[in-house]
């Protein structure tokens, strides 16, 4: 800087001294504010919406679904019994199921005790309870038989449970509500039932919400006491240890006020902002502090200060904008959670890097500057730092060939590795464990799906699709469906016509035209079997319904692409449409939008990484130089996954450019240093080996705490969320070795400006 810059950075210094009080008292009174409205007014939010845009054409089908089936918003409730022919039980679950249908919020509730089933009586369609009381345990059994499908997904096989179903009517407020919701259900059902187990949407729902305050509350202790440590460690004197601290905490208090006053809501992704947020902010302070405790003791504070600031300003200000970069590639994503995941990490990043200096400013003004009456903190730290790259700086210097052909057949190997990693989802993996987590596998043990997928056939010219030769293509076609493994007893009217021919064997044979047929399945409208969507109401369109375990994306997707190909198979694609609703639809199409993520997200990241390096670096060459070892981490992380099996889903696809900006961090400390020695060492061994020596502290300081930050999140009792952690805790430590190792071997043997 000239001197006038100087000067007026000093002024500027000066000026912030002056009014710090008021600068304090402002800072004060906005975090006041934040932590009031953060409160009061942050929820938790994992519904389905996150993960897709309002305009999406696959989430507003199954809006549109909802609107005229009902939510997808399902209880299943499963009440173990002695016997689940005794009269006693089935009172009882009547009695639940006409007290839940009471509820405000409730469509219908469905079980044994409201089912019923088609009978002929003289020329008319009848129908008459699954249960009677009249009826032996060996009739019931044998009726019982003729309809499995339905059956089975309202008794266990060993008559030792009932199950029971609740949907929700579709609102608005669903998500602000559910929790009232789920607890009111759970009430009502305890009165009832002493033991019962419960899943479904709205369940796991909660329970993601209750882990992520639990786990927010995990987080934010562990961070505030890992980076307390980190900091006693990096900087020089305990003394600057508050002044730290609050240039931690302070963004993170005033973003939490941001997000909640917009009326955005905490998700999976974005409780771990606080975490990432708090251990980049570390690196900066570290890096500040350390110059201003190394500047000249006579001079003023002022003048320590600005020297520290002009030192520092750069390399801060790039890696800031490095990792600014990386988050806000994920702005790029077609997923609402991941674009503001990337929005407000990159505000967090914003107020981080401006607070840490005004923070700074403001706390060492207050202090007294004499000289130190005993060592600096790091000085034994210093030592073995010394020692260690002079070892590196040997190593990179006389095996830089070795050094550079070993780091690129890594980097080869994790190219090919990028084509082995697995696309997939598990919504299991987005479930800790607990009580939902253990009702879920109790209720899948029993009734073997807890998941649903809606069907519907109609005709292309819109004529109703109730005919004789229509259910004799829908049969067909259900029975090949049902054939699939990952398909649970599939219910159509097809179920019922099935049915009415093995207790009616006489009207098997009979023709029966079009109109009879509609005259008589119209009246199954009349039935309380609401939970099964049959058919519309215009018998235009008939409905399946196909019940099935959960399983991940890519098992979703193989199984809605073979519903595609069977309805081709059996009916004619010109006269014939195929709709497919539901949760399930839209879940699966999250890989999609995962692999979209990925390769926006990556490239974007990547270009503007480039272009900031250049921005940094003036040279091309070196540029590249310096770009190169930034993707080994990455290579790395590719490999990890492929051997490890870990597959690219929901949480893992962010680590990508996020990792990008983060490798670069610790590079630019070691360039910025590189460049100023141009001067002074014609050879870049000389300006690396002396770069590195100085930059030591600040990349091992910016390491160990994102390591910690990332360790703590590997905590996590989600298992997509601590694969998380876990691989950006190598990812970052990686970076670190590139930059000590292959970094210094590539600039040693091809940058030789």
């Amino acid at each position: 800087m000239t001197p006038n810059k100087v000067s007026s950075l000093e002024k500027s210094i000066g000026f912030v001294i002056q009014f710090r009080l008021v600068f304090m008292s402002l800072m004060g009174l906005l975090m006041v504010l934040s932590g009031v409205y953060t409160l009061k007014n942050l929820s938790i939010d994992n519904s389905l919406g996150i993960w897709f845009l309002e305009e999406d054409p696959s989430y507003q089908a199954y809006i549109e679904y909802q609107e005229t089936y009902g939510s997808d918003e399902i209880f299943m409730v499963m009440l173990p019994v002695p016997n689940a022919l005794d009269k006693d039980r089935i009172d009882q679950l009547e009695a639940l199921n006409t007290a839940l249908d009471k509820l405000p919020f409730v469509e219908t509730a469905y079980s044994l005790a409201k089912a019923k089933y088609p009978v002929i009586v003289g020329k008319k369609l009848r129908f008459r309870p699954l249960y009677e009381e009249k009826r032996s345990e060996k009739s019931i059994k044998n009726l019982w038989e003729d309809m499995p499908e339905v059956v089975q997904q309202l008794v266990s096989k060993d008559y030792k449970n009932l199950f029971l179903y609740v949907q929700l009517r579709p609102t608005p407020d669903i998500e602000k509500d559910r929790k009232d919701i789920a607890q009111e259900i759970e009430t009502l059902i305890s009165r009832y039932f002493k033991s019962y187990h419960i899943t479904g949407p709205p369940v796991l729902n909660e329970a993601y919400n209750k882990g992520i305050y639990k786990e927010s509350l995990l987080f934010g202790g562990l961070t505030v006491l890992v980076i307390t440590l980190v900091l006693l460690w990096f900087l020089p004197r305990k003394k600057y240890l508050l002044i730290a601290l609050f240039s931690v905490g302070a963004p993170i208090s005033i973003l939490f006020g941001i997000i909640s006053g917009f009326g955005y809501a905490l998700n999976m992704i974005s409780m771990l902002i606080p975490t990432i947020l708090m251990v980049y902010s570390v690196s900066d302070v570290v890096h500040l502090i350390n110059i201003y405790d190394r500047e000249s003791i006579g001079a003023t504070t002022t003048a320590r200060l600005s020297s520290a600031i002009k030192k520092s300003f750069t390399p801060c200000f790039y890696t800031t904008l490095t990792t600014f970069v990386g988050y806000f590639a994920l702005y790029l994503s077609p997923l609402p959670a991941f674009k503001n995941m990337g929005l407000f990490t990159c505000i967090g990043l914003v107020l981080s890097y401006v607070l840490v200096y005004l923070i700074t400013i403001i706390g060492v003004s207050f202090m007294k500057a004499t000289a130190p009456e005993t060592p600096p903190m790091g000085a034994d730290l210093d030592n073995t730092k010394t020692t260690l790259v002079s070892w590196i700086n040997h190593s990179t210097s006389r095996h830089s060939y070795k050094i550079i052909i070993g780091f690129t057949a890594v980097l080869l190997v994790g190219i090919f590795a990028i084509t082995k990693v697995e696309l997939n989802t598990d919504s299991l993996n987005l479930l800790a464990e607990g009580p939902a987590k253990e009702d879920l596998r109790k209720i899948e043990a029993q009734l073997e799906g807890s998941s649903r997928l809606q069907l519907q056939i109609s005709r292309a010219n819109g004529a109703s699709v109730i005919d004789p030769k229509s259910l004799q293509l829908l049969g067909a076609f259900q029975e090949d469906i049902g054939a699939n493994p990952l398909v649970i007893a599939p219910v159509s009217v097809v179920n019922m016509v099935q049915f009415l021919e093995k207790r009616h064997p006489a009207i098997k044979g009979l023709s029966v035209t079009e109109k009879e047929t509609q005259e008589i399945l119209g009246d199954l409208e009349n039935t309380d079997n609401a939970f099964f969507t049959l058919f519309s109401e215009d018998l235009r369109a008939v409905g399946i319904t196909l019940s099935m375990p959960q399983m991940k994306t890519a098992q979703l997707e193989q199984l809605i692409a073979s519903v595609k190909n069977t309805f081709e198979t059996h009916f004619d694609p010109s006269e014939y449409q195929l709709k497919i609703n539901g949760f399930a639809v839209v879940f699966a199409s999250l890989n999609n939008f995962i692999l979209a993520t990925q390769f926006k997200s990556f490239f974007a990241a990547f270009i503007a990484a480039f272009i900031c390096l250049w921005l940094f670096i003036r040279q091309i060459r070196t540029t590249l130089l310096v770009l190169i070892p930034n993707i080994l981490p990455l290579a790395v992380l590719a490999i990890l996954m492929w051997l490890f099996k870990i597959p690219l889903d929901v949480t893992t696809a962010m680590i990508t450019p996020i990792m990008l900006g983060i490798a670069m961090d610790d590079t630019i400390h070691l360039i910025y240093k590189y460049r100023k020695y141009q001067t002074v060492f014609e050879s870049p061994t000389k300006r690396i080996d002396q770069a590195l020596h100085y930059s030591a502290t600040a990349l091992l300081a910016t390491t160990v705490a994102l390591v910690a930050g990332f360790l703590i999140i590997a905590t996590s009792a989600v298992p997509s969320v601590r694969s998380f952690g876990i691989l950006c805790a190598v990812t970052v430590s990686t970076a670190l070795i590139t930059d000590l190792f292959y970094l210094p071997a590539l600039l040693k043997s091809f940058d030789k400006k």
